[in-house]
């Protein structure tokens, strides 16, 4: 007997990880020293150069001047205009002691320099000034660089817009979450279709050709008729990109969630009923889904990527492109080497103590074995491309033996095609694309401490 559609979704309601690395964080097990991660970046520029791109930078802006409390970004609640600068001044520092490291004769070259947070227009115009130029001071621009920075409506200036333009920022994604107003005062965002109408508008008569809104299903006390509200105005407001995120409700560690409780959010069903509806909407709207809850007009560039096969995952989400090394400055922030990750010391003044001390501040970090190499690739291919095989030696790891085992059940959903050694997702299986690359997280079976079931039982 075929499943329903709210059977399969009942059925494989399972946690899984978002994929934006392989192994993900919770399974990294081998810090890289010091000495080891400068060398891998380093081989992995010279590989870059020598295939005419650039690296990326991602800065992270960790300030807030309120919580929003379905965040579960590392950030630093303050009203104090006086930490901004400050801060530029480290993470300008930090820069710094990665190219007396490196230690390379000429400018590194960048592809993409992206500014999230946090907020980072919590800065003002003027220190986001000063940090982007003393980036692009020892950085040689490759001619398809792209920048982009993440933003909040409600603080955003038209002179941080402008500033940015001036210095190349061609891309804005905006956090809008829901423009439903019991929504939105539950979750401490208030901000109305207005608000983000000025920043949008503003930002398009500057020059900025790739807007971005960000949404969020699963909040406290949404319904069909708050998702339906949402997407008539964000389909009045017209982004190129939409990312429909799931939120993840984990008190225990972000405890801004407390402010509301669990029965008011939407049940697992509801919660994924919700993203359906969502997506729908967005499709009638001329969104494509180009990934795992990322969507785009046929005009814009992931869209093309996609149909490119060029198109790549990693911390900052999608791109049109893989961009390697990447390197991140901050608070917090990750660099990925792709065969090493490093992430920053996650306390501010820990972070700013070791940069002051001449340190490059990673606290933890994971150096990739072959097997985690060759599996990093087929989790890729399956979130950017829906597909992915293992017939030659460089693709095949044992561990890909047991694979077919474990999408069975998918398989009798039509979720996946398996043929012989090569793995497709259906159209109908992109809604559970996250448990079918759960398949092939060799670290997450052999963990544990880690929950083993694919699915549950209808």
């Amino acid at each position: 007997m075929i499943a329903t559609a709210s059977e399969l979704l009942k059925k494989y309601d399972v946690p899984g990880p978002r994929y934006t690395s392989y192994p993900t964080i919770l399974h990294w097990t081998e810090t890289p020293t010091l000495d080891e991660w400068i060398s891998s970046v380093s081989e992995s520029l010279d590989l870059t150069e020598r295939h005419g791109n650039g690296a990326a930078i991602y800065v992270h802006v960790p300030f807030c001047h309120s919580l929003c409390t379905y965040c579960g970004c590392n950030s630093r609640i303050t009203r104090s205009t006086s930490v901004g600068g400050i801060y530029v001044k480290t993470v300008l520092k930090e820069w710094e002691l990665y190219r007396e490291r490196l230690n390379r004769s000429q400018p590194i070259p960048l592809s993409e320099l992206h500014l999230g947070g946090g907020t980072p227009t919590f800065l003002t115009a003027a220190e986001l000034g000063e940090l982007v130029s003393g980036i692009l001071e020892y950085a040689q621009q490759t001619s398809e660089a792209e920048f982009s920075l993440e933003s909040d409506p409600r603080v955003t200036q038209p002179e941080h817009l402008s500033t940015l333009y001036q210095l190349g920022f061609r891309r804005l994604s905006l956090g809008i979450q829901d423009f439903d107003p019991l929504v939105q005062l539950a979750v401490n965002r208030v901000q109305t279709e207005r608000q983000v109408k000025n920043v949008t508008e503003t930002a398009r008569e500057l020059g900025f050709n790739s807007i971005n809104y960000d949404l969020i299903y699963g909040l406290p006390f949404q319904s069909q008729q708050s998702i339906r509200d949402t997407m008539e105005a964000v389909t009045r407001l017209r982004p190129d990109r939409i990312a429909f995120y799931a939120y993840a409700h984990v008190p225990w560690v972000k405890p801004g969630q407390r402010h509301f409780t669990e029965k008011d959010l939407p049940s697992g069903d509801e919660k994924r009923a919700l993203y359906e509806f969502g997506r729908s909407l967005l499709e009638t709207a001329g969104y494509h889904e180009i990934g795992m809850d990322h969507f785009a007009l046929e005009s814009e560039e992931l869209w093309q990527a996609a149909n490119r096969k060029t198109l790549h995952r990693n911390f900052m989400g999608y791109t049109p492109r893989l961009v390697a090394p990447l390197l991140g400055l901050g608070v917090s922030a990750i660099s990925d080497a792709w065969d090493a990750f490093a992430q920053n010391e996650k306390i501010l003044e820990r972070y700013q103590e070791r940069v002051g001390k001449g340190e490059i501040p990673i606290f933890r970090g994971h150096k990739l074995n072959r097997e985690d190499v060759i599996l990093r690739r087929h989790v890729l291919n399956l979130m950017t491309r829906f597909e992915t095989s293992w017939h030659t030696p460089e693709a095949y790891v044992p561990y890909l033996d047991s694979v077919g085992e474990r999408l069975e059940e998918p398989r009798r959903d039509d979720l996946v095609r398996l043929t012989g050694k090569t793995c497709k997702v259906t159209d109908d299986g992109r809604t559970f694309l996250r448990n079918i690359c759960m398949a092939f997280d060799a670290r997450l079976a052999r963990d544990n401490s880690t929950a083993q079931l694919f699915s549950r039982t209808v």
